[in-house]
């Protein structure tokens, strides 16, 4: 956790008061500028010092050789590694000939707002060369939801206490030198120098470079352009030279004289387009952003920040570093997606290079969730991602010898990036996890169109995977085995839970979809036979349960398998992964991340009350938390049994889990997952929220610590406010045709009126226990202070 208290606590910004360079790596991550296309590291302007720098494009990576100890059948040979492209942030300043550096002279004060509303980063510095010459530095950076190539900066220099020569030296630099990323496997392969140059020209106020993979092939075009305003006419001169092009620009300023400055940026790339396409697409893309300038590109961020906060807001009253942390939390999901358009979202998003830059099965089951009711459209982009590279799943499902399409664990182009491994490759479930996010969207907007031509060919190809993957036993049920869950503290199982009931539901959609559409379902190669077999195989699945302890196996005799030693494993030896052989984890009753716990919370249809608060109760005594996608399942299902404290512990967890460092890696990037399960803990969990058949369904429950919890979402074309206090609940129609919701199980037609129903009585059992040394910190009344 981070020792000191490192952002001011206001509910529509990240303030950080005063530099602290022992938790530069963090706030870097924290203070990340993206829009799914161009991600930006929150990097100070001069680029030193620097924790991590970092400048990224969705999808541009290099390849890299996965070496095995021993070879085997279908294991991937090459890797892809996200890489650092061309910083365009570097605006370096020399007063009176010495170099502004916050680590010398005199750093009166340092202050940098991440401004949740506004989609900017400034930053606000007051500094004394080592002679004297004081001088205050106001920088505001952004990148733009509306101009998707490009970000800019305005950069202003002021004297303090008399006359200076100032001099400015904004750059394009590629191939930095990046740190050492350490032992920890979860952090990225650091490829050093990936990008070749192809073309570097020095313009009028700018410059343009255009680089290439040396592996993958990628070209990188990005270009630069100032706008400069001072008194006499500053001294402007361009230049370029191997990986690094710069602007240099020199003025004197008398006391209260201002030199200001205007950085665009625009990056590009392709794996197609000629150098001259790559380089006049760049330079189109500033002559755009030049046309909107600076003021258009603010206000134009502003509103576009405005539509969203409309029908995404929540408000948490009682808890401010909650109410803090998930508007924090939205806008980083935000951008992680907002202008990815049909690119895959890494669990990182664009603020680090943690996974490599990998996309994994948390954009579908932890991401595109909120996504769904806030912004919609990004989760169509994301699924027409996945729809794009069903050719590959189709290819890989072939070499394992299997029909239909077998998705990658972790990838960036729809490759299996992952070296073999039990956890990750015999994880099937991703396909249902995108199907569900398919179905889940499809019911969001009643899209017909996207059901059409995107969801059912998903549908079909992982619907297919799973027909070929399992198998009849002598009973005539129907197994699927020899996989993995989303516990990888448990491997190679048969008859995962999750699994199952995830199939099951997968199965089921595409014969319904196949059903809706059969024109196209015959185009697929569908037949009535086909489909048939979908639905007999989800009838028949195996979802195991353990008659003896009354509560469901999380696979087929986990719960015959010896309890983790939890009593003797010290507090430092987590996470296991790290400190244990993975033989000895996947033979015991141990957890990393609730597994049969998100079957409860995803497929709650498929369980009683009464089998949800055994199985909860059993599964806390197990999970050790050692994945950042816990603590957010963990508090759905808590505040769903009635453990309303419990879930106010874990919603805190998974809220802060990167402004308050719980991980120690928030250097590498945030968990974007994580954060948008804060969103899913307030308005599933204690908004009780479920949706379905062109209904919204809400059970909310509020825990003593929280005295308010306000929320907007966007379903079928309306826009649906809801707000609960201890004693009811109040349902407003903000926009849109009347719509069917339902109160703790009261129909209710929601129209012109808002509604208020009381909340019922709550009777829960005892608190669940956890490991020794896992339980999640507690939160309390007063959180305020």
């Amino acid at each position: 956790m981070i020792g000191h208290p490192a952002f001011a606590l206001e509910p529509w910004s990240i303030r950080e008061t005063h530099l602290n360079l022992d938790v530069l790596a963090q706030s870097e991550s924290v203070f990340a500028l993206s829009n799914g296309h161009i991600g930006m590291r929150g990097n100070l302007d001069e680029g030193e010092p620097h924790g991590l720098p970092g400048t990224y494009l969705n999808s541009v990576y290099e390849r890299r050789p996965l070496p095995y100890a021993e070879a085997g059948y279908g294991y991937p040979e090459s890797g892809q590694t996200i890489i650092n492209v061309t910083n365009g942030k570097i605006i370096r300043l020399l007063v009176d000939d010495q170099p502004f550096d916050v680590r010398y002279g005199t750093l009166q004060s340092h202050e940098r707002v991440l401004d949740l509303r506004a989609g900017t980063l400034t930053r606000r510095v007051t500094w004394s060369s080592p002679s004297g010459c004081g001088v205050r530095i106001l920088s505001t950076r952004l990148v733009s939801f509306t101009h998707r190539a490009v970000a800019a900066i305005c950069y202003e220099v002021t004297p303090l206490d008399a006359g200076l020569r100032v001099v400015v030296q904004s750059e394009l630099v590629a191939n930095e030198s990046l740190p050492d990323p350490g032992r920890d496997p979860r952090t990225t392969a650091i490829l050093q120098s990936p990008l070749e140059l192809e073309d570097n020209l020095a313009v009028e106020n700018g410059a343009v470079m255009v680089h290439r993979t040396r592996s993958s092939g990628l070209r990188v075009a990005t270009a630069m352009r100032h706008d400069v305003d001072g008194p006499d006419r500053p001294n402007v001169q361009s230049e370029g030279n191997d990986d690094v092009s710069r602007v240099t620009i020199a003025s004197r300023l008398d006391t209260g004289e201002t030199l200001r400055i205007v950085k665009m940026v625009a990056y590009g790339w392709s794996g197609q387009r000629s150098r001259p396409a790559m380089h006049d697409q760049v330079v189109a893309a500033l002559a755009s952003a030049e046309l909107t300038g600076w003021q258009g590109l603010l206000a134009d961020q502003r509103a576009f920040l405005d539509r969203f906060w409309e029908g995404a807001d929540v408000e948490v009253e009682g808890d401010a570093p909650v109410q803090q942390a998930v508007r924090f939390g939205l806008f980083h999901v935000l951008q992680s997606a907002v202008r990815a358009e049909q690119r895959p979202i890494p669990a990182k998003g664009l603020t680090g290079p943690g996974y490599d830059g990998h996309t994994f099965w948390d954009s579908e089951t932890f991401l595109l969730p909120a996504l769904t009711y806030t912004f919609p459209a990004a989760v169509a982009d994301a699924l027409a991602w996945r729809r794009s590279s069903l050719a590959k799943a189709e290819q890989h499902a072939a070499g394992l010898g299997l029909k239909g399409a077998a998705f990658p664990w972790r990838t960036i182009d729809g490759d299996e990036g992952s070296g073999y491994w039990p956890a990750g490759t015999a994880a099937f479930h991703i396909n249902a996890d995108i199907a569900d996010a398919v179905v889940r969207y499809v019911d969001a907007t009643d899209d017909d169109a996207f059901e059409r031509d995107t969801g059912l060919p998903l549908l079909v190809g992982t619907a297919r995977l799973w027909r070929s993957l399992g198998q009849r036993d002598m009973e005539g049920r129907f197994r699927i085995d020899g996989v993995t869950g989303p516990d990888e503290y448990s491997a190679v199982a048969d008859n995962n839970a999750y699994t199952n009931l995830m199939a099951q539901h997968n199965l089921r959609a595409a014969a319904d979809v196949a059903g809706r559409h059969l024109d196209e379902a015959e185009a697929l190669g569908v037949t009535l036979e086909e489909a048939a077999s979908w639905r007999d195989a989800a009838d028949d699945i195996v979802i195991p349960y353990d008659e003896r302890l009354g509560v469901h196996a999380q696979a087929e005799g986990f719960t015959d398998h010896a309890r983790w030693d939890f009593a003797s494993t010290s507090p430092d030896q987590y996470p296991l992964m790290l400190h244990f052989p993975y033989f000895d984890l996947y033979r015991k009753q141990v957890v990393k991340q609730p597994d049969l716990v998100l079957a409860m919370q995803l497929r709650g249809d498929a369980f009683t009350p009464e089998q949800k608060e055994r199985n909860f109760a059993y599964y806390e005594a197990l999970t050790v938390r050692d994945s950042s996608l816990s603590a957010c399942t963990q508090a759905v299902m808590a505040a769903e049994v009635g453990q309303l404290e419990l879930a106010h512990d874990y919603l805190g967890e998974a809220a802060l889990i990167d402004l308050d460092d719980l991980e120690h890696n928030t250097r590498d990037g945030l968990h974007i997952a994580s954060l948008a399960g804060a969103w899913t803990a307030l308005v599933v969990g204690f908004g009780g929220m479920r949706a379905g058949g062109g209904t919204l369904r809400f059970s909310p429950r509020l825990p003593s610590g929280i005295t308010r919890l306000s929320f907007r979402l966007r379903y079928r074309g309306r826009l649906v406010s809801t707000t609960v206090t201890p004693e009811e609940a109040r349902y407003e129609l903000v926009s849109g045709p009347p719509l069917p919701i339902a109160h703790h199980s009261e129909e209710i037609e929601l129209g012109d009126r808002p509604v208020r129903r009381p909340l019922p009585p709550l009777n829960p059992g005892p608190r669940p226990t956890q490991p020794k040394g896992r339980e999640p910190e507690p939160r309390h009344s007063g959180a305020d202070g």
